[in-house]
C-alpha cells in the first residue's frame, strides 16, 4: 500500500480545502491532509513532515507570501503551491521568485493533480541532484588527495621562458603518449573547444593580472579520439617582487561523468520520463518566448494545438497501465512525424499533449496539421498481439488573439479541445471568445456537481414499469435527478459527461444503486401483496466494465437485504460492444446470481441477432423513438412487431419505452409485449408520489 501524501492546506474556507483534497484523490493520490488558516497554526504544523503545501494567496489574517517566507526561514524544502480564487500576475511572479513552485486559479482546479505531481517530481530531482553533488564533492576531495600522487594531470608554466611542463598523467588524460606533446602553451590552448576558448583566456588573464585570487575553470578539451571530455582546471600564479606573475602551476581533473550527470538531470527536469518529449515546464517556456516574439514582431504568428486522446481511460482500465504507457509512447512518435523541425510537441501529463506550431503562415496551414495528426492517429496501434485504436480531440488557439501570457494561450486551446470532444470527439475546434464564457459556465457546473454529495442534492425518481397483461405496476426504473439550489431539478443529460470526465460517475452510480435498492426493499416490505416488485437501474459503460462491479452489487444486496431477482440492470448495446468478451462474462455471472438484465434502447445500436444470441440478456427494451411513431399499418409497427417476435423466439421479454397513448398500448398488448413504460402510465415521480401511486393499486 502506497504511503499517503501528506498535504498542509492554508485556506480559510473549509469547502475549498475539501475540493482540493477531493481533486487530489481523483488524481490517484492516497491522502492525509490538514487545513490551517492562521499563522500560529501554520507554524505549529510546519515541522510535522508534510510533503506539499497548498495555500490560498490571501486570508483574513495571513497570506501565502508571508507563509512562504516563514517556510524558507525554517530552512524547509517543501513544495509550495498557491491555489487562489484571484491573484494578479505581478503577485504570482513575485511568489514564484521567492520559492513557490506553481500557482493555479481555483477555476482551473482540475489541473491540481498534475501540478502537485510535477512539484513532487521536481523535489525528487532536486534531492537526487543534492545527493549527487554531495557525493561529487566527497569524491573531489578524495581525488585532490590522490592528485598529490600525480593522479590528476599536473602542469607547471614558466612565464618567463614561456614553456610548460605537462605531467605524463596530463598527456594520458588526453589520450597522448609522452613524446606526442611538447612544452609549448599551444599544446594546451589548441586543444580547448572553440566555444570555450575565449572564456578560458579571459579568466586566465584576470588571474595573471592579479584580479582573481586563483584560477579555476571548466572547459572541454580535444582528446586524441576527437571527442571533447570535460576538465576542471585549477591553477595558482607565483609573483615576483614587483608583483608580476612569473610562474603558474596547477592541475587538470576529468569531470566528464559529473557533467553528464548534470546534463541528464537538466534534461529530466524539462522532459517527460515516459515519452522523452518536452514536459509542461519546457513547453510553457517556449510558448512564453513565442508570445513575447509575437508582441515584438506584429507579422509573426504561432498556434497551439491541445490534444486529448479519446477513450484512453477505458484502454488503461481494460488493458492495463503498461499497455496504456506503450500507447502513449507510440502516439508521441506519430505526433513528431507530423511536425516540422522548429515545432514543439510536449506531453503535459496523462493522455494530454500540446503542440506549438512556430511561425505559421495561416489558418489553413494549422488546420491541415490537425487533419494530418487525426488521420495518423486513427491507424491501429499494435500492442501485445492485438490492435488498439484511439483518436484525438484537438483544440486550436491562434496568436492573432493578441495574447500577453503563455498560460492564456494554453487555456484557450484546452477550452477549444473540450468543445471538440463535446461535438463528438475525433475532431478539432478553433477557440473563439464564446467558448471562454461557456467554459466558465461549465466549470461552475462542475464545481457545483462536486459539492452536490455534500449538500445532499441528488434525488432518485421512479417511473413505473407496468405489466401489460395485468395492467398493474410490476416495477420501477430508477432515474437520477439533481436538485440544484439555483437551477432546480436537472436531468443527467446535462451533467453526466462532466461527471464521467471528472471521475464522479462511479460514486454517483454507486449511490443510485444503493438508494434504489433500499427504496424497493422498503416497498416490498410495506406492500407484500404486490408480488415480484423490482427496481431497474441503469449502468454506464464505466460502471459495467469495472472489475469489482459484481462485488459491489453483492455487498449492496446483502447489506440492504434485497433479493437478487428484485434487481434489474439496464445496459445499452454500445456499452456491451465496447468489450464484448468482458460483457458476456459479466452478464453470465449476473445471471448465475439471478439478477435480471435488460438491453436498453434496443434498435438504436448494433441490434445484431448474433449479439442477442451471444449475450444472456433477460429483457429487450424497445427505444421510444419506435413506439412514438407506431401505427397499425406503419413502418415502425412492423419494426416493433419484428423485435417482439425475435425476442420471444429467443426467450426474452420485452419492455416498450415511451408509451403515451391508449392506441399504442392497445397495439402493444395485441403483440403480446410484456411490459410498458411511459407518460400514459406516469411520469417519473419522487419516492413519496411513487408510493402513493403504488398504494392506490391502479390498473391501466
Amino acid at each position: 500500500m502506497s504511503t499517503p501524501l501528506r498535504v498542509l492546506i492554508l485556506e480559510d474556507r473549509s469547502a475549498d480545502a475539501q475540493l482540493m483534497a477531493q481533486e487530489l484523490l481523483l488524481a490517484g493520490f492516497s491522502l492525509h491532509w490538514k487545513r490551517v488558516e492562521t499563522e500560529s497554526d501554520y507554524l505549529a504544523h510546519l515541522d510535522q513532515g508534510f510533503d506539499v503545501i497548498l495555500a490560498d494567496y490571501s486570508l483574513p489574517q495571513f497570506n501565502a507570501r508571508l507563509a512562504l517566507q516563514l517556510l524558507k526561514k525554517r530552512g524547509l524544502d517543501i513544495p509550495f503551491l498557491i491555489v487562489s480564487g484571484s491573484i494578479g500576475e505581478e503577485c504570482a511572479v513575485e511568489c514564484m521568485r521567492e520559492g513557490a513552485v506553481d500557482y493555479l486559479l481555483k477555476d482551473r482546479l482540475t489541473r491540481l493533480g498534475q501540478a502537485v505531481t510535477h512539484a513532487l517530481e521536481q523535489k525528487r530531482l532536486r534531492d537526487e541532484k543534492q545527493q549527487s553533488e554531495a557525493a561529487l564533492r566527497e569524491s573531489q576531495e578524495r581525488y585532490e588527495l590522490a592528485a598529490r600522487g600525480a593522479n590528476d594531470g599536473l602542469w607547471d608554466w614558466d612565464l618567463i621562458t614561456k614553456k610548460i611542463y605537462f605531467s605524463s598523467r596530463w598527456k594520458s588524460m588526453l589520450g597522448c603518449e609522452k613524446h606526442e606533446i611538447g612544452n609549448s602553451p599551444d599544446e594546451w590552448f589548441n586543444r580547448v573547444h572553440p566555444d570555450d576558448l575565449q572564456q578560458v583566456m579571459t579568466e586566465l588573464a584576470a588571474h595573471l593580472e592579479g584580479r582573481t585570487p586563483h584560477f579555476e575553470h571548466e572547459c572541454r578539451m580535444r582528446h586524441s579520439d576527437d571527442t571533447f571530455p570535460w576538465f576542471l582546471i585549477r591553477g595558482l600564479a607565483v609573483q615576483d617582487a614587483s608583483g608580476k606573475a612569473k610562474r603558474f602551476a596547477g592541475s587538470f581533473t576529468d569531470i566528464t561523468k559529473r557533467k553528464q550527470t548534470e546534463e541528464r538531470l537538466l534534461h529530466d527536469a524539462f522532459h517527460d520520463a515516459l515519452t522523452g518529449l518536452p514536459n509542461r515546464a519546457l513547453f510553457m517556456d517556449r510558448l512564453g518566448r513565442s508570445v513575447q516574439h509575437a508582441k515584438r514582431r506584429g507579422k509573426y504568428l504561432f498556434s497551439v494545438l491541445f490534444l486529448d486522446l479519446d477513450g484512453f481511460k477505458l484502454i488503461n482500465d481494460s488493458l492495463g497501465h503498461a499497455t496504456g504507457d506503450r500507447l502513449l509512447v507510440e502516439v508521441a512518435k506519430r505526433l513528431m512525424q507530423c511536425l516540422r523541425p522548429g515545432d514543439t510537441v510536449a506531453r503535459l501529463g496523462g493522455d494530454e499533449f500540446a503542440i506549438l506550431l512556430d511561425d505559421t503562415k495561416g489558418f489553413s496551414n494549422v488546420t491541415s496539421v490537425a487533419d494530418r495528426i487525426q488521420q495518423m492517429l486513427r491507424a491501429a496501434f499494435g500492442m501485445d498481439g492485438r490492435e488498439v485504436f484511439t483518436t484525438a480531440s484537438i483544440g486550436i488557439a491562434f496568436s492573432t488573439a493578441g495574447y500577453d501570457r503563455a498560460e492564456d494561450v494554453l487555456r484557450d486551446a484546452d477550452t477549444a479541445m473540450y468543445r471538440a470532444k463535446g461535438l463528438g470527439k475525433d475532431r478539432f475546434a478553433v477557440f473563439d471568445t464564446a467558448m471562454h464564457t461557456q467554459a466558465i459556465a461549465r466549470f461552475k457546473l462542475e464545481t457545483d456537481l462536486r459539492q452536490a454529495f455534500e449538500r445532499d442534492e441528488f434525488r432518485v425518481y421512479y417511473q413505473p414499469i407496468v405489466s401489460l397483461e395485468s395492467g398493474k405496476i410490476s416495477g420501477f426504473e430508477a432515474l437520477l435527478r439533481w436538485q440544484h439550489p439555483e437551477h432546480g431539478l436537472i436531468s443527467p443529460t446535462v451533467y453526466l459527461s462532466i461527471a464521467q470526465e471528472t471521475g464522479m460517475l462511479i460514486p454517483i452510480g454507486q449511490w443510485v444503486l444503493r438508494e434504489a435498492c433500499r427504496q424497493v426493499q422498503a416497498w416490498q416490505a410495506q406492500y407484500d401483496s404486490i408480488p415480484g416488485l423490482f427496481i431497474s437501474v441503469n449502468l454506464s459503460s464505466i460502471q459495467f466494465l469495472r472489475k469489482n462491479l459484481l462485488q459491489e452489487i453483492d455487498q449492496t444486496l446483502l447489506e440492504i437485504g434485497l433479493k437478487a431477482d428484485s434487481l434489474r440492470l439496464e445496459i445499452t448495446e454500445t456499452v456491451m460492444m465496447e468489450d464484448a468478451e468482458a460483457a458476456t462474462s459479466t452478464l453470465q455471472q449476473l445471471k448465475a446470481r439471478h439478477i435480471q438484465t435488460s438491453l436498453d434502447d434496443f434498435g438504436t445500436g448494433y441490434s445484431s441477432l448474433s449479439y442477442l444470441q451471444r449475450f444472456p440478456i433477460d429483457t429487450l427494451k424497445i427505444d421510444q423513438s419506435f413506439i412514438s411513431r407506431m401505427t397499425v399499418n406503419g413502418e415502425s409497427f412492423e419494426i416493433v412487431k419484428t423485435i417482439i417476435t425475435l425476442a420471444h423466439n429467443l426467450g426474452r421479454k420485452v419492455v416498450a419505452e415511451g408509451v403515451e397513448t391508449a392506441e399504442q398500448l392497445a397495439v402493444l398488448r395485441s403483440l403480446k409485449c410484456e411490459e410498458g413504460q411511459g407518460y400514459l402510465f406516469s411520469k417519473p415521480l419522487d419516492s413519496k408520489a411513487a408510493e402513493t401511486l403504488l398504494a392506490a393499486g391502479h390498473r391501466w
